[in-house]
């Protein structure tokens, strides 16, 4: 049978609010909520435990939502009133479902990589939408892994999840410190590409063809020291304007196709 919540003073929904808000909630629990339909399929496609959903009671007959509860049968099912639901949904339009997904280990030694890979790197990028965007292009290069180095939010933030159109869980994804991500890089025998003005070559004069981690840095302050002395070759996207740095995720995506066109995607 099914469950049913109609207050907003239930425990539940006041420890679901706090996780939509709240990363310290999110890590307490090593969950976080997903919304929208497409979000969770594609987060079942890469993987992860949906453990509960939340349907608001409207909804709940519709054939996309019997569909999902059908492909999660593990999963407990509560239905909501539609004001009950409007206190934990971050955003309108989500198909009036939430689910409840335990975390996954972002460790660089989850990391499956294949024999010659092409990685992602971003050093602490701290807006969720750039975040976002840097998945979605990692996704449509299908880069073999994202490493977010020195992070400053945490994954399952509701509005990574949002900008990336589900992508955070389309991409296999590691978190560390920068030196630790370069020791890995290192160790792994993987050529790195810096997107650094200093001491720095076209772009499109390097040869990405073996394993290679191309790294961005912020708009703001680009790539930190460290990068620089460990940098096979400082990258640079030749420009005629009156400034000298573009988007990340738009910098990222141009590095990241040319290495996918040399490669022959």
């Amino acid at each position: 049978m099914l469950k049913h919540i109609s207050s907003a003073q239930n425990p539940t929904i006041k420890k679901l609010i706090k996780m939509q808000s709240k990363a310290k909630a999110r890590q307490l629990e090593d969950a976080f909520l997903i919304e929208g339909l497409r979000e969770i399929h594609h987060a079942i496609s890469g993987h992860y435990q949906i453990a509960e959903l939340y349907v608001k009671e409207s909804h709940i007959e519709t054939m996309p939502i019997k569909e999902l509860i059908n492909s999660l049968p593990k999963a407990s099912v509560t239905t909501l009133s539609d004001e009950v639901y409007s206190k934990i949904a971050y955003r309108d339009g989500t198909e009036s479902v939430i689910a409840f997904a335990k975390a996954k280990n972002t460790t660089l030694q989850e990391l499956q990589l294949p024999e010659n890979p092409l990685l992602l790197i971003a050093e602490a990028p701290e807006k969720p939408g750039n975040i976002g965007a840097l998945l979605r292009t990692a996704d449509a290069a299908a880069v073999d892994a994202v490493i977010i180095a020195n992070p400053k939010t945490d994954l399952y933030n509701p509005n990574i999840i949002r900008s990336s159109v589900g992508c955070v869980f389309t991409n296999q994804i590691a978190m560390a410190s920068t030196d630790d991500v370069i020791s890995f890089l290192q160790a792994q025998n993987i050529q790195v590409f810096s997107a650094i003005l200093q001491e720095a070559q076209p772009y499109h004069t390097q040869d990405y063809t073996q394993a290679t981690a191309i790294v961005v840095g912020t708009e703001a302050t680009g790539l930190t020291t460290p990068w620089r002395e460990a940098s096979t070759q400082n990258i640079i996207i030749p420009m005629s304007g009156a400034i000298d740095s573009m988007n990340v995720s738009v910098a990222a995506g141009i590095l990241t196709f040319e290495a996918k066109r040399q490669r022959g995607f």
